[in-house]
């Protein structure tokens, strides 16, 4: 059994506490919140975000940030806008023991930075790890089926963390390539809302497979260009996170992208929606591939859509329209574009 806390009470971090309960591990939840918490402390549930699934009730609940004391693993399961200040805030009262495990899905805005750059800035004395892949919290808390990974520079963290984690529903698998799982995971928010968009404008199943495949590849480029590998890319941080979030209403980024091609505008889709990553990922996938001077069609054109005022509509034909390309992947990473 190990002493765990997660710093989050939305839905992906209840849903990581939930399960860390029933496989028998100490979990403690922080929320900075005070309302959440009390919100499920008298229903037993996160009702705006997981109806139906009951808290086990040996799952404490707090908001006092110092109780990452004395704890084996230290979970963060915050938006990517929240994570400095939430690693900041917590690194007065963690102990050097403890291993930090970042969920969070994104790039921080302004910096580019990933979460892990972002965590061992913040908490420089721990060591730290990433968990991404596909992963709905309201199929996790419900013990269906999921597989993800971890990846962290201490293979042993790794080791670690998939040996504490894992059980009967939950599989996780080790992959050292840190950089180029974080980019699967964030990246493919955008791809998402793309996605979304698309079927928002009534376009059908070739199209989607069509946004799917190319926005991998752009996403392999961007990642390689950072030092990524790209079999990363064809795990379940890349393809894997990309095809859940692309297909399913689960995914914020996709019902955001829907409400988009129906006309709705970008900002009004977000609010109706929530926290949805692909919306600040975009404009941060944009800068990074101007930086390294990667193309990155379908990210060009969500932006425009998204920071630009262009029609949705207008994108297709963009994108259907550019000079003739060869699939080969030498073509794709740079040397003929």
């Amino acid at each position: 059994m190990a002493k765990i806390i997660i710093l989050g009470s939305g839905g992906f971090g209840l849903s990581i506490a939930i399960m860390c309960a029933n496989a028998g591990h100490d979990v403690t939840v922080w929320s900075k919140f005070r309302d959440e918490i009390d919100a499920i402390e008298r229903t037993g549930e996160l009702k705006a975000k997981l109806p139906g699934v009951k808290v086990p009730p040996e799952v404490k609940l707090t908001t006092d940030i110092s109780e990452v004391r004395d704890k084996d693993l230290v979970i963060l399961g915050i938006p990517t806008t929240f994570c400095r200040g939430v690693c900041e805030e917590a690194a007065q009262y963690i102990q050097s023991e403890s291993i930090v495990v970042n969920t969070a899905k994104g790039l921080e805005i302004g910096t580019l930075k990933t979460m892990s750059e972002v965590t061992k800035e913040s908490m420089p004395k721990n060591r730290v790890a990433i968990l991404t892949g596909p992963s709905h919290a309201e199929e996790l808390a419900r013990g269906v089926p999921t597989t993800i990974v971890v990846a962290s520079d201490d293979r042993e963290v790794s080791y670690y963390v998939q040996n504490t984690l894992s059980n009967a529903n939950f599989r996780i698998y080790v992959n050292d390539d840190v950089i180029g799982c974080e980019l699967g995971g964030s990246l493919k928010n955008v791809i998402a809302l793309a996605a979304g968009v698309c079927d928002g404008l009534g376009l059908g199943d070739n199209t989607k497979a069509a946004l799917m495949t190319r926005g991998i590849r752009e996403i392999s480029a961007l990642g390689i260009a950072m030092g990524a590998q790209s079999d990363t890319f064809g795990g379940l941080s890349g393809i894997g996170d990309l095809i859940v979030t692309c297909c399913s209403m689960h995914s914020r980024n996709r019902r955001a992208g829907i409400l988009i091609g129906q006309g709705v505008s970008p900002d009004e889709a977000v609010e109706r929606v929530g926290t949805v990553e692909g919306y600040t990922c975009t404009k941060n996938a944009y800068e990074l591939s101007h930086r390294l001077g990667i193309e990155m069609p379908i990210t060009e054109q969500l932006y425009a859509v998204l920071f630009e005022g262009l029609d949705p509509k207008m994108t297709i034909a963009a994108l259907m329209q550019r000079p003739k390309k060869n699939e080969t992947e030498k073509d794709f990473l740079g040397e003929g574009k």
